[in-house]
Formats: structure tokens, C-alpha cells, sequence
């Protein structure tokens, strides 16, 4: 409203002064004078309007959650003049966006305070008492601007899609409206229903664009996504309904919010229920491979890098921050689970002929560190598990990307039949193999200084004796041991030898300008985590010691 005010007296104000600006019956000194009056009055009126939208009073988030899918729509009414002008109107919607965040991040956001800010609340549905509701803090702020840079990244790598080439964007900038809705909500069923936005588009993206068995595994997909979001609505209208006051699904409200024990826990059961689909764990990973071995490299990269970390910012956001005695119960357990998951996944993906898939078990190995790092309740672990989230969301998006262009130009995916492509390819091994060493955090890289906090977290923490934490960790080292294995064996694989080298007509083409600036693009923010973690470290750091602090308060 600040806003219609300011630009309605802005525009009376001019419209006074223009009439006396031309009034030809005045003295040649008047109107001189007038005009002069008039450009002051211009610039501070033009000012206040723009300090009026420079304030947190304007609704940022808002713009940055529906533009991508309201002005993205548009697409599908373009006149149809070559693909060409669909991949440069997603790409430059994109760029905006990013640019945007960039812009109110950087102008309206305050790193040292840890409470929600850039808070937005507009009532929605009045029967209900629905609100929109948004906000962000130090927790929100590192996924959502990676959701930003993977998705304008990934609409770059998608150039080669030419069936239905609008729809295919379309669908990429819905998703991406989806994927930035749950890092920025504050209000439970606005948070479902932007969890839910996303499920659609991939399936399309799957159904439409993916491989061979495509529809087997956009079936798949949806029936885990799907069923795990009932246990998640589930969970919504109990934390919503609760409670002798009136109900309420405010994230700032029900944080002071008590429940019976027995009921917490099964809420907290419903939530983790709906999160290990997402995340994955295990035993609900399997629909992972199998998405990840049909879809189209550019949504790998989406599901990589974006749709798996809304599964662990969730149980951060929700389940230790507004249910902490349910989590100090499971927090045990979700250590178990993610070092079982760590040995399971690597050894599996060890033994995987599929490129693709040996790639997924990798995201599901990894992701078990994000789970141990949430259930140490230590600030060293949630920060490291935190630094993981982001981390694999670039290394696990730049692996999907180069191994979906590696398959496209060689048009094989099975380990067996690869061999020497180093040779015509160099530029290519170049790539994979140092994006392949900040999967098995090398020192300097991302993956070395997350896993290791969470190692430190692991050790330090309270919660757990001195035996289980010396098992705990020898586990996990053996994980960690598995990892370079199954990805230097993939490396030989591939890279080396003299298989396809002397195949007849054998042309193979190195990697291009594109997929080199997409490459590049992701290994800067890698190298710089790894070299100065303070750099993500410091959006987190307040916001996870006031998590801790209320948690131990409790």
C-alpha cells in the first residue's frame, strides 16, 4: 500500500506542476522559476518513490517466488520463430532472477542478525486464516541463491533440447518458482503447497524428455514423491489443528508451540516420513537411480542439486527447530541411518555398469553425511551438514551435467564398453576428473572441509558415548575410503585405455564453449568453499547457534 501511495502522490504532484510549467499567461522570470521548482521537486519526489522501494516494506520475496512461473508463462504464447528465442527468453527470465536475489540479499539482508527478516504476511483464504506468509534468515539464504545459480545454469545446459522446446523451458522456470517457495515460506501449508509445485513439472520433464524407460521411472517418481507428501500433509494439519488456542501454521508461532510427547513423536514421524523420499534416505533412495538414469541432464541437475537438499533443509527448518524433543529421541538413529547409507550407497554404486546410476548412489552416499551432521545436534555438525547441502549441490550437478554430455556425444552409458576417451576427448577428462575430486573431498575442495566439520561434530557431540562415537566414526571412514574407489575406477573406465580409441569412425567431439562456461561456473564457487569456507559459514554460523540454543533450551 506504501507503494500505490507513493506513486499515486507522485504522479498528482507532476501533473500540478506541469500545468503551472506551461501556463503561457505567467511572466518569462515565473515560469523560469517554476521550472526550477519543478526539476527539484522532480528529483525529491523521484527519490522518496525510490526510497519508498528500496525499504523491506516492498514485497521482494513475493516477486522472487512468482516470477519465474508467472512471466515464464508467457513463453507458451510466443510466436514460434525457431527454438532459438525460447532458450534465450528462460535463460535471460533466469539471469534476472538471479540478478534480483542477488541484488536484495546483498542490499536487504543483514548477516549478523540471526531472526527471520524480509518478513512478508498477506491473508490469503479468511475461512481458514491462510496467510502468505515469507521470510528468510541465515539458514534459507545459502539454498535459495543456489537455486538460483544451478537452475540458470542448467536452462544454459538444455540448449540441445529442441522437441517442444517451450514447454520444456516452461517447465524449468515452474520448477524453479517451486524450489525457491519452501526455502521461503513461513507458513506450513504455503510450505506444502510449494513443496507439491514442483512435483508436476518433473514429471513432465521426466515422462517427456527422458530415456527409454521414462515412464516407468516418472511413475515411480511421482508415487514416492506423492505418497511421502500425504504423511507431509499429514504432519501439517496436526501441528496446524493443536492446541487449545486458536490454530495456527505460523513457522514464528508454532516454534513456542508444546506438544505431548507421544503426539510429537509421530509427528515428527509423519514429517521425517515425507523428508527421507526427498533427501534420499535409505530405504526410500530407490526411485532416485532410476529418475536420475532416464531424465535429461538438465533436470539431473535440478534433482541434484535443488530437489534433494528441500529434503534436509525441511528437516532442519521444521523437525529440530519446531520439534526438538521428538529429535533429540531420533537424532541416535538418524546417525545410524546416514552411516549405514554412506557404506550402502557407496558400495552399491561401486558395483553399478550405469554411468548414471553409479552417479546417483554417489548423491545418496553423500547425503549421509548431511544426515549425521543433523543428528549430532553440535553447531560444528549442523554447520558442516549445512556446508554439505550446499557443497553436493554444486559437485553432484556438475557430475550429472558432464555425464549426460559424455553420453550424448559417445552414445553409450555402460562402463564396460567405455574406454579411452581421453584421448579425442581431453578437455572432457579434464573436467570430469576434477569435478570427480571434490566428490571424494580432496583437501582444497568443498566436499573435504564439509565432511570433516561433520566429522568434528560427530566427535564433539554430547549425545553419544565414547564407543559409539569411535564406531560411528570408523564407519564413516571407511565410507570415505569407498568413495575414491568407486570413483577412480569409474575414471579408468572411461578415460583410459584403448577401447573406443581405435573404434572405426569413431568422431567424437570434445567439450564446446557451452559446456566449458557451465563447467567453470560450477568449479569457482567448489574451489573458493573449499579454499575459504567462511565465505558460506558466515550466512549459517548465527542462525545454527540460535537453532542450538532454543534446542537446548528446551
Amino acid at each position: 500500500m506504501k507503494q500505490l501511495a507513493a506513486w499515486g502522490y507522485l504522479i498528482d504532484t507532476l501533473q500540478k506542476n506541469t500545468l503551472e510549467l506551461f501556463d503561457s499567461s505567467l511572466p518569462t522570470k515565473a515560469r523560469i522559476h517554476n521550472r526550477i521548482i519543478y526539476y527539484i521537486k522532480y528529483g525529491l519526489l523521484w527519490s522518496k518513490t525510490y526510497l519508498v522501494f528500496i525499504t523491506k516494506n516492498f514485497p521482494w520475496l513475493t516477486i522472487l517466488v512468482v516470477l519465474p512461473i508467472f512471466v515464464g508463462s508467457c513463453i507458451l504464447f510466443l510466436p514460434h520463430r525457431g527454438n532459438k528465442m525460447f532458450k534465450w527468453y528462460a535463460i535471460c527470465i533466469c539471469l534476472l532472477e538471479l540478478l534480483l536475489m542477488t541484488y536484495v540479499f546483498c542490499h536487504h539482508f543483514q548477516l549478523d542478525d540471526p531472526l527471520i527478516q524480509l518478513e512478508e504476511d498477506f491473508k490469503w483464504i479468511d475461512i481458514l486464516d491462510f496467510h502468505w506468509r515469507l521470510g528468510i534468515d541465515g539458514l534459507s539464504i545459502g539454498p535459495i541463491l543456489l537455486t538460483g545459480f544451478i537452475t540458470s545454469l542448467a536452462t544454459l545446459a538444455a540448449w540441445p533440447v529442441t522437441q517442444n522446446s517451450h514447454l520444456f523451458y516452461f517447465l524449468m522456470l515452474a520448477m524453479y518458482s517451486g524450489q525457491i517457495g519452501p526455502f521461503s515460506s513461513r507458513d506450513l501449508l504455503l510450505f506444502f503447497m510449494m513443496w507439491e509445485l514442483e512435483l508436476i513439472p518433473v514429471y513432465l520433464l521426466l515422462s517427456m524428455w527422458g530415456g527409454k524407460k521414462r515412464l516407468y521411472s516418472a511413475t515411480k517418481f511421482i508415487l514416492y514423491t506423492a505418497g511421502g507428501s500425504i504423511f507431509l500433509l499429514i504432519g501439517v494439519l496436526g501441528m496446524g489443528l493443536y492446541g487449545s488456542n486458536e490454530p495456527t501454521l505460523d513457522f514464528g508461532k508454532l516454534a513456542n508451540q508444546s506438544y505431548p510427547v507421544a503426539l510429537e513423536i509421530i509427528l515428527y514421524f509423519g514429517f521425517l516420513i515425507a523428508y527421507a523420499v526427498k533427501l534420499p534416505i535409505i530405504p526410500l533412495h530407490t526411485w532416485l537411480p532410476d529418475t536420475h538414469g532416464e531424465a535429461h541432464y538438465s533436470t539431473c541437475m535440478l534433482l541434484a542439486g535443488i530437489l534433494l537438499k528441500m529434503g534436509a533443509y525441511g528437516l532442519i527448518r521444521i523437525n529440530m527447530e519446531l520439534l526438538s524433543h521428538a529429535h533429540s529421541i531420533f537424532s541416535p538413529w538418524l546417525v545410524i541411518v546416514g552411516t549405514i547409507q554412506i557404506i550402502y550407497a557407496a558400495s552399491t554404486s561401486l558395483g553399478q555398469r550405469n554411468l548414471k546410476k553409479r552417479i546417483a548412489y554417489s548423491s545418496v552416499s553423500h547425503m549421509g553425511f548431511t544426515i549425521i551432521g543433523i543428528g549430532s545436534i553440535t553447531g560444528i555438525g549442523l554447520n558442516g551438514a549445512i556446508l554439505q547441502i550446499l557443497s553436493h549441490g554444486f559437485i553432484g550437478a556438475a557430475l550429472f551435467f558432464l555425464t549426460g554430455t559424455t553420453c550424448d556425444r559417445i552414445g553409450l552409458v555402460y562402463l564396460d564398453e567405455m574406454g579411452g576417451i581421453s584421448i579425442p576427448m581431453p578437455k572432457l577428462f579434464t573436467m570430469f576428473s576434477s569435478f570427480s575430486m571434490a566428490s571424494l573431498a580432496l583437501p582444497g575442495m568443498s566436499g573435504f572441509v564439509a565432511e570433516s566439520l561433520v566429522f568434528f561434530g560427530i566427535i564433539t557431540s554430547k549425545k553419544f558415548l565414547l564407543m559409539p562415537k569411535i564406531l560411528i566414526t570408523f564407519v564413516m571412514a571407511i565410507g570415505m575410503i569407498l568413495t575414491p574407489i568407486y570413483l577412480l575406477s569409474m575414471l579408468r573406465q572411461m578415460f583410459y585405455g584403448y577401447k573406443l580409441f581405435h573404434v572405426k569412425n569413431s568422431n567424437f567431439f570434445d567439450s564446446g564453449p557451452r559446456e566449458l562456461f557451465v563447467s567453470i561456473c560450477i568449479f569457482l564457487p567448489i574451489l573458493g568453499t573449499g579454499i575459504y569456507p567462511d565465505l558460506i559459514l558466515s550466512l549459517s554460523v548465527d542462525r545454527v547457534q540460535a537453532i542450538l540454543s532454543n534446542y537446548f533450551y528446551r
